[in-house]
């Protein structure tokens, strides 16, 4: 008869109050559990999405698209979807910016360090705590792969989805950083949030490119979000008087909801908004080079867009400035090596400049006749 010492210990029972200390210990703000595959009808809604072509340059969400409505195929082995969730909520009422000529407007969750990198580290630690606890094995996720993660927020009652497409908090508002960790450990799944929109249409109403076809709908091609972050290309006429003075992203739908009277600035020193870039200028980001450029914006999730993109943003913004003695700067960008730089140039100076002014700088102006579009937006914008 084998003894007592020799039998192989088995891990303890998964004990979800003491996972949730943990995970609130690392320094997350909300956490819960869900089935992985625990998305209601969000597939549907994606293939809806994706067969009217709202999804626009984000070509990568098309091509998985099939493992993105079955979670399943992820990661057959996951038992469990613990979700996370991060605070990073603002100091100050982000529409407040919008009118403030010559600011450069910048989406909060920019403003401070890249999110990706903070969630991923804590949710790694958390990964290594189980598996050494219970034995279990775990997979870490944040914006990596095709995993539908607002869908399993509100399925572990971390928040619901509005009428915007995006997460709410009873607690948190519009403000929460979403990271999932799959893992083989069986937890009870937490009961799911439910909708507490009603009748409110607050954020299909401040929509400046009206984005949102119907509630729980968005045509990404007119979001001004996708538009100055994922489009690769020009931003279409139509809706560059509606960007503003928006160089990255846009948090009108998200800053409108009535909910956020229950938000609280974020305590994460690395999401808070620094000094250089919530005063930043437009004048002071027109001249940026490339070098430049990666310095000013490292660790921040704006490099990512690259340089090109975002001065492309910079000049629409100043073009609808109204400032006039921004005029030097924006013909210098008349000569940049970028086409993308060059046309949206040329069309801020149709916005600044007077007849005389345009027809003496068009003149002064050597175009490359193969930049279609450049020529385009002067004949546009004479």
């Amino acid at each position: 008869m084998k003894s007592a010492e020799s039998e192989p210990s088995l891990p303890p029972t998964p004990n979800a109050e003491l996972i949730r200390d943990r995970v609130l210990a690392l320094g997350f703000d909300a956490v819960g559990w869900a089935r992985p595959d625990d998305i209601g009808d969000a597939g549907d809604r994606l293939a809806e999405f994706i067969d009217r072509g709202w999804y626009g340059d984000m070509g990568w969400l098309a091509e998985r698209s099939e493992v993105r409505r079955s979670p399943d195929r992820l990661w057959p082995d996951a038992q469990t979807a613990i979700v996370v969730g991060s605070n990073y909520g603002p100091d100050e009422n982000p529409l407040s910016r919008r009118d403030v000529s010559g600011l450069a407007n910048i989406s909060v969750y920019a403003h401070g360090r890249d999110y990706h990198k903070l969630l991923k580290k804590r949710l790694r630690e958390l990964g290594r705590w189980i598996g050494d606890t219970y034995g279990a094995d775990c997979k870490l996720f944040v914006d990596t792969a095709p995993l539908m993660e607002k869908p399993l927020a509100q399925a572990a009652n971390i928040g619901w989805i509005g009428k915007h497409t995006n997460l709410v908090s009873r607690e948190f508002g519009s403000w929460l950083f979403l990271g999932v960790l799959l893992t083989t450990l069986k937890l009870q799944p937490s009961e799911p949030a439910r909708d507490h929109c009603g009748g409110c249409s607050a954020c299909l109403d401040v929509c400046p490119t009206d984005a949102f076809p119907s509630p729980y709908q968005l045509d990404a091609r007119r979001c001004i979000s996708y538009l100055t972050i994922e489009h690769k290309g020009h931003i279409p006429v139509e809706f560059r008087r509606a960007i503003g003075n928006r160089i990255y992203g846009c948090d009108d739908c998200l800053a409108v909801c009535p909910w956020n009277k229950f938000a609280r600035p974020t305590e994460e020193a690395g999401f808070r908004s620094s000094t250089d870039i919530s005063q930043e200028t437009l004048i002071n980001l027109a001249g940026l080079d490339d070098e430049e450029f990666r310095r000013r914006f490292s660790g921040t999730a704006i490099k990512r867009t690259g340089r090109d993109r975002f001065l492309r943003n910079v000049l629409i913004a100043i073009g609808n400035s109204g400032e006039r003695d921004a005029i030097p700067l924006v013909e210098d960008a008349l000569g940049d090596p970028s086409p993308l730089v060059r046309a949206m140039a040329v069309w801020a100076l149709g916005q600044l400049s007077d007849a005389s002014d345009f027809i003496r700088l068009r003149a002064r102006f050597s175009a490359n006749e193969s930049d279609v579009q450049v020529l385009a937006e002067w004949d546009r914008s004479a």
